[in-house]
């Protein structure tokens, strides 16, 4: 299995969910806080690849749901900039195994990369994308 660095923002429901079903499928998680990890805006690039600007963002970062901070409307470096000075504003989890790296936590991608369920077994569809607490119309306590 797979040993997989995996940045978090520790306390977040979705995440500690995530992380369960990786460590169910047997890999190994070297976690670390998305909010104290000293970025880099090439290090985070590095995670982003191709996907839009809009889809690097985290939508229950408070700034985001308060439209302050608005990812549409966002150029690449804009975007970086905003993350690096707030990194609440980064989508969840960040990961990375060897030299690959993943942002969110879409289950059919993860499988495909790494792994989660065994052949023919039925997989969890629980929603891990989207923080519960904003669909429930509550927000996580602040950092």
């Amino acid at each position: 299995m797979a040993r997989v660095i995996f940045y978090e923002k520790p306390g977040c429901i979705n995440n500690t969910k995530q992380k369960a079903l990786l460590r169910a499928a047997g890999h190994e998680l070297a976690e670390r806080s998305i909010l104290t990890h000293p970025w880099t805006a090439e290090e985070l690039v590095a995670f982003f690849g191709a996907l839009p600007v809009r889809e690097w963002f985290n939508r229950a970062a408070p700034r985001v749901k308060s439209g302050q901070v608005v990812p549409e409307q966002m150029e690449p470096d804009s975007a970086i900039a905003a993350m690096l000075e707030e990194p609440l504003l980064i989508r969840r989890p960040l990961m990375q195994s060897g030299q690959r790296r993943m942002v969110g936590f879409d289950q059919d991608a993860v499988h495909a990369w790494i792994g989660l369920w065994p052949e023919g077994s039925p997989r969890d569809r629980e929603d891990l994308q989207h923080c519960p607490r904003t669909t429930e119309g509550e927000s996580c306590p602040e950092p």
